[in-house]
């Protein structure tokens, strides 16, 4: 089996003139699983809509600054055939996903059949990984801000099936003041209530790493595992 690396999002110091990162420690944390130097490295933009300025950005951090081996898989080109996009995943040590609208790209993969590309990738032993919708996209569901992208004044928050590699569900950003102002946090409570289930939940600026049978929280805060319990919230740090 591979590795998952579910990152929470991007630190707030870091929006300066457009220019995203995550800490350096995650970057490098994320390649340091792969036993190669100058790993293949495969970024799948599909939730920004494979946004230019968010492959240079990503590509910045990975090529130049890193050394892997970069490349894109870019599921709105017109050209694109099946062939090419498994000739991708294959060629991938670690496929990084991209933040963006949750619902759509989840609705993408399952056209072009890279949901299961990407669940055999898990099995065959790559490292997957990813931001926001890219962190959700590897869990039974996500706490997901996608009518956002329809509704631009909403603050309600949805569940969206991911892969279903790991169990339960994931709420990147929370906590957080730059992306939502706090909604999300209550959006996944409200979405939890009257279940008995478990969410995890990821601030920006960090991540959680499962790799075997650990799992590993690392960045500037821990991942907590979230539910209501006798009524009351309940959060254990990773």
């Amino acid at each position: 089996m591979g590795s998952i690396v579910a990152i929470g999002g991007y630190e707030s110091e870091s929006q300066k003139d457009g220019v995203i990162n995550t800490p350096i420690e995650i970057d490098k944390k994320i390649l340091s699983l792969v036993e190669k130097n100058h790993p293949n490295f495969l970024f799948i933009p599909t939730a920004s809509e494979d946004s230019l300025d968010y492959i240079k950005s990503i590509k910045n951090i990975y090529e130049k600054k890193l050394g892997v081996k970069f490349d894109t898989l870019l599921l709105h080109s017109k050209d694109l055939e099946k062939l090419t996009i498994q000739n991708k995943v294959d060629w991938a040590d670690v496929i990084y996903v991209g933040g963006g609208n949750t619902l759509m790209m989840m609705d993408k993969w399952k056209q072009l059949k890279v949901d299961k590309m990407l669940i055999n990738a898990y099995n065959k032993g790559k490292v997957l990984c990813g931001v926001s919708a890219g962190s959700i996209c590897w869990f039974d569901y996500g706490i997901s801000d996608s009518l956002h992208f329809y509704q631009d004044d909403t603050t309600k928050y949805i569940k969206v099936h991911g892969l279903g590699i790991l169990g339960g569900g994931n709420c990147p950003h929370y906590g957080s003041n730059l992306w939502d102002k706090g909604f999300r946090t209550k959006g996944m409570k409200e979405l939890m209530k009257n279940s008995n289930e478990k969410c995890l939940a990821i601030p920006d600026g960090s991540a959680v790493i499962f790799k075997d049978d650990e799992v590993i929280s690392i960045g500037i805060d821990r991942g907590r595992e979230c539910s209501w319990v006798n009524e009351q919230w309940n959060e254990e740090a990773i």
